[in-house]
């Protein structure tokens, strides 16, 4: 192993780095006290300030974790979602512009099959309506002559 190897220099590399760091949170800069006081804020806020270090870990990764999925759902469902939503707001105000005439004429052909079906159930019932109702006359005209002719026998009229 070599002292130039890259093993030495990414070491060296990371000492420093951490070195800068520590010398960056230790220093009461803008910057790393307004960072104090957003920490300070969000213990507060959440009572965290009286929870064990393990509790604390418990918390943040929870919190952590839902907030990191919420964002990943966000950025991977919502750009096609929204595309949907207006899609259909489109198609709501301005009609569907896919419908060819081709579609448009099949729909008219189907709905004119649909009418003449319809004036044909309403033909054939008003026929068998009209069946019944003379049946029943028929039947009513049979039972007055029946009645007429006991009244008649008994001498009662």
């Amino acid at each position: 192993m070599s002292l130039l190897g890259p093993s030495t220099q990414y070491a060296a590399g990371g000492a420093l780095l951490a070195l800068l760091i520590a010398f960056v949170l230790f220093q009461p800069t803008g910057l790393v006290k307004w960072l104090q006081k957003k920490n300070y804020q969000y213990e507060v806020t959440f009572s965290l300030y009286m929870l064990t270090p393990t509790e604390k870990f418990v918390f943040n990764s929870i919190l952590f974790l839902m907030i990191s999925m919420l964002t990943i759902a966000t950025v991977v469902y919502l750009p096609n979602h929204v595309a949907t939503i207006s899609r259909r707001v489109y198609c709501y105000f301005a009609g569907d512009a896919v419908v060819s005439d081709a579609s448009r004429t099949a729909g008219s052909q189907l709905g004119d099959a649909a009418s003449k079906a319809s004036e044909a159930m309403l033909g054939a019932a008003t026929d068998l309506a009209g069946a019944a109702y003379d049946a029943a006359m028929k039947s009513t005209t049979a039972a007055q002559e029946a009645v007429n002719q006991v009244t008649e026998n008994l001498g009662l009229s």
